[in-house]
């Protein structure tokens, strides 16, 4: 019998198909979520993995917005809209949480990254972020500044494809962070193309192909396979690239 987590703060999600009036307008269309009933969590970090327009970020976002959160990042208590452009899936999600409510919780979105900036400039709460603006910062510094400085013991962090602001190395510092965090009762779900993220070991993988979301190893993800093959293969790749 599967070991159930009860410390965890989202066990499981679940879609409420019954409730959906029409698969065929977005985003019910998406072949994952049509196809999609129930999604079980790691305690740890769950990594979401997929082609652009796979429907990754649908999920995440919506599963963030059923949380609670700002549908373009923050905490909680963050209300600020430049752009309602979030779908309505996030009202068919059942979140199946545990016995314990985390004390932090943040979504972090890298599309939406300078609007926050901006909300938290306005807001006059950089000194939760280090002290310093994030528009002073690159998108790399401002990235790695709020998983340090604002990030915190027993949260929830719900990260949309962060490594479009990191470098190589700084994706390694991210997992030393996310490592540290771990440790202190925190829980992740990151969408993500990066297999240096996605090598964190207390995870569990989900990759999105042919319209299925199924759990899978790092050396199995299209990601990782494809990076791999390029590097061996660098000039090969390109003579067929470049014709």
């Amino acid at each position: 019998m599967e070991e159930i987590n009860l410390d965890q703060f989202i066990r499981e999600i679940k879609i409420n198909r019954n409730e959906i009036v029409n698969n065929e307008i977005y985003p019910f269309s998406l072949p994952i979520i049509k196809e999609l009933t129930s999604l079980k969590l790691h305690p740890g970090v769950t990594f979401i993995v997929g082609e652009n327009g796979s429907g990754k970020s649908t999920l995440l976002e919506a599963i963030a917005i059923a949380y609670g959160f700002n549908p373009e990042g923050g905490t909680k208590n963050f209300n600020f809209s430049t752009y309602n452009s979030h779908s309505l899936l996030y009202k068919y999600i059942h979140l199946i949480k545990g016995i314990k409510t985390p004390k932090d919780g943040f979504f972090l979105r890298a599309e939406s990254m300078y609007n926050l900036a901006s909300n938290i400039d306005e807001l006059d709460v950089i000194d939760s972020y280090g002290g310093r603006s994030l528009h002073q910062q690159s998108h790399g510094e401002s990235f790695l500044s709020i998983m340090i400085n604002r990030f915190s013991k027993n949260g929830l962090y719900i990260l949309d494809e962060p490594e479009a602001a990191l470098s190589p190395t700084r994706q390694m510092s991210m997992i030393t962070r996310i490592h540290d965090l771990i440790n202190e009762n925190c829980q992740f779900i990151i969408s993500t193309h990066s297999p240096i993220l996605m090598s964190y070991p207390n995870s569990i993988i989900y990759e999105i192909k042919n319209g299925r979301l199924k759990k899978t190893k790092l050396e199995d993800t299209e990601h990782y396979q494809i990076t791999k093959s390029f590097l061996e293969n660098k000039n090969k790749f390109l003579d067929i690239l470049l014709k």
